[in-house]
């Protein structure tokens, strides 16, 4: 067995936070609450977006039913997630395009998701592995830091993470990825303090990076 289905065998068995999407799936959301879900998380706490989804879709959770909604009624429905103005203008922009353009079917491709506002490449990501269940790639900050730290790959930005990760990540582990690391950077590989006392693959990680922000 290699040291990635090690780590990733014993991340299944370590996590102990469940991503709001992640939750979203398990409940079989439709192609299109993961879609904006996603999207309001953007630069926005976890539990942020999942009180504001909760909120948003227990009033509309289709674009038919947004589309009679004003932005201001949505607005209020998911503040305070980050840019929530720029965001409820873009959920009623991508209600339209749905209905409109796709037959009211989200969009299977991620050239037309990321076609979508406010959708880019870590969102078109999410929502094909967890709204079609294709393996996909989501590279959010978590998995850019992680990804390095273990050495998996050796990158500056989540692009890059995300390209790189698709010639060494066997496909199996694709959809998985963003779940483990996500679970374990916001828990145990946190940003600035990781927790290397307590982590269940310190064996198996180099720690690329770790010593010079701990000095």
């Amino acid at each position: 067995m290699d040291r990635i289905e090690k780590i990733f065998n014993k991340l299944a068995k370590l996590i102990t936070f469940e991503p709001i999407i992640n939750k979203l799936a398990k409940k079989n959301a439709s192609a299109f609450e993961i879609l904006i879900a996603t999207m309001m998380s953007s630069r926005t706490k976890d539990e942020t977006t999942e009180k504001a989804a909760t909120r948003l879709f227990s009033k509309f959770s289709t674009p038919q039913e947004l589309l009679k909604a004003s932005s201001k009624e949505i607005e209020k429905l998911i503040y305070p997630v980050g840019f929530y103005k720029t965001k409820a203008n873009n959920i009623i922009k991508i209600s339209e395009l749905i209905l409109n353009k796709y037959k009211g079917k989200v969009p299977h491709s991620q050239e037309e998701l990321t076609e979508l506002p406010g959708v880019g490449l870590k969102t078109a990501a999410l929502v094909l592995s967890e709204g079609f269940g294709i393996d996909e790639i989501c590279v959010d900050t978590h998995v850019h830091r992680i990804s390095n730290r273990l050495g998996f790959v050796k990158t500056k930005t989540p692009e890059e993470t995300y390209y790189e990760l698709k010639k060494v990540l066997p496909k199996k582990f694709w959809i998985k990825i963003n779940y483990y690391l996500v679970s374990y950077g916001q828990t145990v590989c946190t940003p600035l303090r990781p927790k290397c006392n307590v982590c269940g693959i310190s064996s198996l990680c180099p720690k690329i990076g770790i010593n010079s922000i701990l000095r």
